[in-house]
């Protein structure tokens, strides 16, 4: 496929004002409504229709010129910011705007003009966090507080940076149908989600984040359009029958249009950089991009970001099952250029070791011992090439082109949470003790650490799947959710209805939790790993003096991890004790370890942090 037009203003570029080059090309940004000066402009790119019209609330309906690409435009000075705004293809609608900065009224509503110059940010002395720095905290904007707004995120801040963590990454806030979504059912997809506040919220939220010192990412969804408000399939072949994923026909990035397809998503991750200031875009599901076409898309995304986002360093992030080195390679050795990558083995590895955990892409870890788990360590990932029973085919590549700062390391997320029949955490299926030894790995290592909301203090609320449909959509999704999980082995109770208020209702984090025990030892563990993290060493060392204990060595800091029953471990000669997870001041019931001049003794899973004289 020939590359895509060029399309973009030059790097540095941060006003609205919209203009054409030198050579007749549009400047960024190129979808949507965009305010300026001398009004509105509005685009929409609908190819196969003949007429586009715009309907404005309270004013007139203007026919669109076609610019001879498929991309429709028109400059009224009728339009301001604030205006409501709405599309006719060929007399059909109307249509919401598949680029609307804002839904004020839901996703099936009319589109409202939004001027990102409106917003004064105060972050120009920001300078980012590099990413061998990055200590990321997942969270849902609504289920994180009672609140469930981008406000309520912005007032605890101060919580996140005080814990150690140095960003946070936003589930999904594309907007979506409802009241309620965990964010994969994208409709609107550069509208900030209406339910959680209006766009400068987002904008309050990046700007307060950098002045505390954290680094915002944002997960955005490429791979597929929600099932219901996705009006850009309307507009233009967003998808394509060329190849299946697990939400039905690909979103087409090689097939006829689809450069078109490509430009629409370019755009959209510019303009979460650049309208919003994030540092960094996680990319869900980035194997479901089928593009055969060079240059594969997600090299074409890196390189714009590269070409056309200025300041500080940004980080695109891939979730991505294949343990592809290719993601992080370098563009001009045939890599994607991406930064970092999801690395799903380390906690497939400590689930099946820790709570014996069975069926489904568990199948493939089943013989796992602390062996492997330092393998994964060392390396960045386990499988390589090796035939996967849950696959049935080959997994993974050399991870040795990849630095494990590449690499992102959970013992949960929401998946790995959400997606299990109720929604059950880690801590319902480990001891305490195990938790506390594996909460000390997960800090410790060189690897990129990421915690999902609430695992910093244990917390026992759940995290359900939920929705919130309309009356024909709903019960299927309520069914297709039974139907998931009718022969989950072990598993008999009923599934949370996604569509009932109280599968959302009991996902809500409590904040009483951390100021009581035994939650409060938990987070002051927490705390005090995350403290110690930045004075470990650059390099590290693994071993596995048994099947499940670990030795990770970053001098001058030595831990020792014992992940089962009772155990004794080699320690440097005369170390220093930093903390170990039996501490009083960590768990009600403490059975410290015992500690010799060179070893340290577990009567149970914990994990001992130690400085070498």
């Amino acid at each position: 496929m020939p590359a895509p037009q060029r399309l973009f203003a030059s790097k540095g570029t941060r006003h609205q004002h919209v203009q054409r080059s030198r050579n007749g090309m549009i400047d960024f940004p190129v979808h949507g409504a965009l305010p300026h000066d001398d009004g509105v402009t509005f685009r929409a790119w609908a190819p196969a229709a003949d007429t586009v019209t715009l309907e404005l609330d309270d004013g007139p309906s203007l026919a669109l010129s076609d610019t001879g690409t498929g991309l429709f435009e028109c400059t009224t000075d009728a339009a301001r910011p604030g205006s409501r705004y709405q599309f006719r293809l060929d007399g059909d609608g109307p249509f919401p705007d598949p680029a609307s900065r804002y839904q004020p009224a839901g996703v099936h509503g009319p589109s409202e003009v939004i001027d990102p110059n409106a917003y004064a940010w105060t972050d120009d002395n920001w300078n980012g966090v590099a990413r061998e720095n990055l200590v990321i905290y997942e969270l849902h904007v609504g289920a994180f507080t009672d609140a469930g707004s981008y406000d309520a995120v912005r007032e605890q801040l101060s919580y996140l940076k005080d814990l150690g963590v140095t960003a946070i990454e936003l589930m999904p806030v594309h907007d979506f149908p409802g009241e309620r979504n965990w964010g994969y059912d994208p409709a609107a997809l550069f509208a900030p989600a209406s339910a959680y506040g209006r766009p400068n919220a987002v904008r309050r939220l990046v700007d307060a984040a950098h002045q505390t010192g954290l680094a915002v990412i944002l997960d955005v969804i490429y791979n597929h359009l929600g099932p219901d408000g996705a009006y850009a399939n309307a507009f233009a072949p967003f998808l394509t029958d060329k190849y299946e994923t697990p939400w039905g026909p690909a979103i087409n990035l090689d097939d006829e249009d689809s450069e078109g397809v490509r430009r629409f998503f370019l755009d959209n991750a510019l303009h979460w950089l650049r309208e919003y200031h994030v540092d960094g875009l996680r990319l869900d599901a980035t194997h479901a991009l089928r593009d055969e076409s060079t240059p594969h898309f997600l090299a074409e995304l890196s390189a714009a970001v590269d070409d056309y986002v200025d300041g500080p360093e940004r980080h695109l992030i891939a979730e991505d099952h294949r343990n592809l080195n290719r993601l992080m390679q370098p563009r001009d050795e045939d890599g994607y250029g991406l930064d970092a990558v999801w690395s799903d083995d380390l906690h497939h590895q400590c689930r099946v070791l820790t709570a014996g955990d069975t069926e489904g892409y568990y199948r493939d870890y089943q013989n796992t011992t602390a062996a492997d788990l330092a393998t994964t360590l060392r390396d960045g990932w386990f499988f390589r090439g090796e035939h996967s029973e849950h696959l049935d085919d080959p997994r993974g590549t050399d991870p040795g082109p990849v630095d494990r700062t590449q690499c992102v390391v959970f013992i949960q997320n929401h998946d790995q949470v959400g997606n299990r029949p109720t929604g059950n955490r880690l801590t319902d299926d480990v001891s305490p003790a195990t938790y506390r030894a594996l909460s000390v790995l997960i800090c410790m290592v060189e690897e990129l650490p990421l915690l999902f909301m609430g695992q910093e203090w244990a917390a026992s609320t759940p995290f359900q799947f939920f929705t919130d449909h309309n009356d024909e959509l709903g019960p299927q999704v309520t069914e297709g959710r039974r139907k998931e999980f009718a022969d989950f082995s072990g598993f008999e109770g009923e599934v949370p209805d996604p569509q009932a208020p109280a599968t959302f209702e009991r996902s809500v984090l409590d904040w009483d939790e951390p100021r009581r025990p035994p939650h409060d030892g938990v987070l002051a563990l927490y705390h005090d790993l995350l403290a110690l993290r930045p004075r470990l060493g650059d390099e590290m060392r693994v071993a596995a003096p048994s099947d499940t204990t670990l030795l990770v060595e970053r001098p001058p800091v030595h831990v020792a991890v014992n992940l089962e029953g009772a155990a004794e471990m080699e320690l440097p000669p005369k170390a220093s004790v930093l903390l170990h997870t039996e501490q009083g001041g960590y768990t009600l019931d403490p059975r410290p370890p015992a500690l010799g001049e060179e070893t340290v003794s577990f009567s149970r899973s914990g994990a001992a942090v130690v400085r070498a004289k």
